[in-house]
């Protein structure tokens, strides 16, 4: 057997280092989130992307998206992944949900994506898959079970669903819609028309205080350039190259590797129960992940 070609080891690394940098953006929000309110943490954020990437994108020589109709779609889909998805989870947040709860609501993604994934991109999702995600998710109960907390509203819980339709809706539009831009030039439609709508909300809901110091600068720079560059752009890649359901249930070990982060950084609480969670979750990934 010959051995595997650096591409092909590539390509099988890059969904997990994909979920690393995903889920160190928890981390990173949380280091930063006392020194700033949310949306002014968000429209930070996507201000030091953009004063990144429009001059990668301009020196490169990039294409941009040509025409109303591909631009629209490309903006769209950003608004989705990025305004929609991240606003909502913080606003819920904000509101007092539990971040155990908000960690269940939006790990329905993957089952929501199989569920639209025939009707809208004509894929097949196997019985295979359907008990991979069905595991999945059981494993994300387990991981977060004991983080669920009480007190409980229907308003905290309206921007956790907010979130999950956005993250669905973006990658099931971006597959379908946007195949074949420049991941570049793409990227930075994305945040500038995300950039508009958090900003708008940290204009019209929050004082804009910024308490600046070490830990927030390293956090910010942190969700920045590991999260919003790094992990956004091994997103698109994957939402490029593989299927929408396969992509969706790499999301259920998010919950896993950000209690095991969250454990060695903060030393919260990491039960039995939430191990065993983590070991059904990726065995959920690993039957989802079809081949």
């Amino acid at each position: 057997m010959s051995p595997a070609s650096p591409s092909s080891r590539w390509t099988a690394i890059i969904p997990w280092l994909f979920v690393l940098l995903w889920s160190s953006g928890f981390i990173g929000s949380k280091l930063g989130i006392p020194y700033a309110e949310p949306f002014t943490f968000l429209t930070l954020r996507y201000c030091i992307v953009l004063a990144i990437l429009i001059p990668i994108a301009l020196l490169t020589r990039a294409p941009w998206p040509q025409g109303r109709g591909q631009l629209a779609h490309v903006a769209f889909a950003g608004l989705m992944i990025h305004a929609l998805y991240l606003s909502g989870c913080v606003w819920s947040l904000r509101l007092g949900l539990p971040a155990g709860i908000l960690s269940l609501i939006v790990s329905l993604q993957p089952l929501f994506t199989a569920a639209f994934a025939g009707v809208v991109l004509g894929e097949r999702v196997l019985p295979r898959q359907w008990s991979g995600l069905a595991l999945g998710f059981l494993g994300t109960i387990l991981v977060v079970a004991h983080k669920t907390g009480s007190g409980l509203t229907f308003v905290m819980t309206v921007p956790a669903i907010a979130a999950l339709v956005g993250i669905t809706v973006g990658t099931l539009w971006q597959k379908r819609h946007c195949p074949a831009f420049d991941l570049r030039t793409s990227t930075v439609v994305q945040y500038a028309a995300s950039l508009l709508i958090t900003a708008a909300l940290a204009f019209t809901t929050e004082t804009m205080h910024i308490q600046w110091g070490g830990q927030f600068i390293f956090a910010l720079c942190w969700v920045a350039l590991v999260l919003s560059i790094g992990a956004i752009s091994l997103l698109n890649w994957l939402i490029r190259s593989g299927t929408a359901v396969n992509v969706a249930s790499l999301f259920y070990t998010v919950p896993a590797v950000t209690a095991l982060m969250a454990w060695a950084i903060f030393g919260e609480t990491l039960t039995g129960l939430s191990l065993i969670g983590m070991i059904i979750a990726v065995l959920g990934v690993w039957l989802a992940r079809a081949r």
